[in-house]
């Protein structure tokens, strides 16, 4: 039985990233919640492009209509696809937005959570709030026992977060990473660290299935 997985990002999408290792042990603790936030509805109903960095911002922009949409990743893709947007995918990054937002033929805004990773150079609106909370009893407990756990961080603010919840740890934690940053923002001792050989869902299901392998060679 491979180490099992803290995940702890917000629940619909630890579930969905629970699905890509069926039959992988797993404890879901949110450690965001996400909340709506007042913003001007219709601006975005009625912007002519949107950019989406999360799905989670995909609801606040109205019915797609077949307008264009910009978006990080094929998670952010399929969201946007599902709400009537005609979509453009990036490669996982902001920074592969860059291009895209340039090459585009109408003007965009950028519907985004509170905390913004990096700023994109179009207008933007925050549409919602990622509200950090308490891991809970079952993650607790998965924490005090003596066998390791893996912790998938997918963004440098979640990683910090996790590594001020984890510090007192005694399970030997097992670090995956979906950047360079999400891995430098986790400050707390970690006896094993891998980084995804892409900054995606796929590519973090191979940086866990890694860690698992390195323990079993």
């Amino acid at each position: 039985m491979p180490p099992p997985l803290l995940l702890t990002r917000p629940e619909a999408d630890a579930r969905r990233f629970a699905a890509l290792l069926p039959g992988w042990p797993a404890v879901i603790a949110p450690i965001l919640r996400i909340e709506p936030v007042a913003h001007d509805a219709q601006a975005l109903a009625e912007a002519p492009g949107l950019v989406f960095t999360s799905a989670h911002a995909v609801p606040a922009a109205g019915a797609g209509r077949g307008r264009p949409a910009i978006c990080v990743g094929a998670q952010t893709g399929a969201a946007a696809r599902a709400a009537g947007f005609s979509v453009t995918e990036g490669q996982g990054t902001a920074a592969s937005l860059l291009p895209l937002i340039a090459a585009a033929s109408v003007p965009l805004i950028h519907p985004h959570g509170r905390h913004l990773a990096r700023a994109l150079p179009v207008p933007g609106m925050v549409v919602y709030d990622q509200v950090p909370q308490p891991l809970g009893a079952e993650a607790e407990a998965l924490l005090a026992g003596a066998a390791p756990v893996i912790l998938p961080v997918f963004s440098p603010r979640s990683a910090r977060l996790l590594a001020e919840a984890v510090a007192t740890a005694r399970a030997p934690l097992w670090l995956a990473a979906i950047s360079a940053a999400a891995d430098d923002a986790f400050a707390a001792p970690a006896a094993q660290r891998a980084l995804a050989p892409a900054p995606s869902a796929a590519g973090m299901v191979a940086a866990i299935r890694g860690l698992a392998a390195a323990e079993r060679s």
